[in-house]
């Protein structure tokens, strides 16, 4: 399934509709570059949850556990991971076969970790296109 945006609100909106879609157990795996929009959909996927509290991209903690939405979200940003043995001691395993709904940015950079049954989620931004188009890819 493809969609193009046009503002950080459709972006956010697209981001939206999946939380109002997503199942404890879901896998979301979002890629895009720096500045593509994954925090922007990331905040409408919490939203589409339930959860009111700000969302930010855990770039420093790797994981942030949002708990007052329909299924708790967990939130990965993996992009610091050096090695994905890191990812063993932070106890991926629990959250990942969990009660919840795991948003994980930069997932191609834990590629060997993620089960088959996650949803892709690739946000692309293009420079020959006004600055806010997005063309963002779901695969299941």
């Amino acid at each position: 399934m493809e969609f193009e945006t046009h503002s950080p609100e459709e972006t956010f909106q697209i981001g939206y509709e999946m939380g109002q879609q997503a199942k404890a157990g879901d896998i979301i795996c979002l890629d895009g570059d720096l500045g593509a929009g994954k925090t922007v959909f990331a905040k409408g996927f919490a939203k589409g949850l339930g959860i009111e509290e700000d969302i930010n991209s855990p770039t420093f903690t790797i994981i942030q556990v949002y708990e007052e939405g329909r299924i708790p979200l967990y939130h990965f940003d993996v992009y610091r991971i050096a090695d994905v043995e890191e990812m063993d001691e932070i106890g991926y395993e629990e959250y990942f076969f969990g009660e919840g709904v795991c948003l994980v940015e930069w997932a191609s950079m834990i590629e060997e970790l993620i089960p088959d049954t996650a949803t892709k989620v690739t946000i692309n931004r293009f420079l020959t296109m006004d600055f806010d188009y997005r063309k963002i890819t779901v695969e299941k």
